[in-house]
């Protein structure tokens, strides 16, 4: 068991939201799910919360209720290899009524917060030549998705 699990508070899409990341991640599964009984805090039998595992990290989703909301304050960065894994996570996570941020950030439907970050985006920006970090800093606030041939026009010059 891992020491530190992300509990994510949906209002009821808990089992949906699980079915959804799940399918986006290659290395991804659902695991168990806990339903409420006689004692509640919803209907019995209805979903209360559900564990689920991308890329080795286990989450639990919970039906809370409307109370609290999800929001900008937390998000999970994916760390993509090149433009077609970047396209891929970026077109998966919006679709079905997402939002497009700047920055490579991206709300899914469920309102979970996303970053879609290029490796070769970190190591351009943290470039020893300020110039060089500068100019793709520049090139990557004009942008939602991260473009991988237009931080390489900037970082070139």
């Amino acid at each position: 068991m891992q020491k530190i699990t992300p509990f994510l508070w949906f209002d009821s899409q808990a089992e949906e939201a699980v079915n959804f990341y799940v399918s986006v991640f290659k290395n991804a599964k659902a695991g168990k799910v806990m339903r409420c009984g006689d004692g509640g805090p919803g209907p019995k039998g209805s979903v209360l919360t559900v564990s689920f595992e991308l890329e080795g990290i286990e989450f639990i989703a919970l039906n809370g209720g409307p109370h609290f909301k999800l929001n900008e304050a937390v998000s999970f960065v994916i760390h993509c290899a090149d433009q077609a894994e970047t396209d891929h996570y970026w077109n998966k996570l919006v679709e079905g009524g997402g939002e497009h941020s700047q920055c490579g950030w991206l709300k899914d439907r469920f309102g979970l917060s996303w970053q879609v970050t290029p490796t070769i985006l970190l190591q351009r920006m943290s470039d020893p030549d300020p110039a060089k970090a500068g100019r793709v800093a520049q090139a990557m606030m004009k942008m939602t998705k991260i473009d991988i041939a237009k931080i390489e026009e900037a970082y070139k010059g």
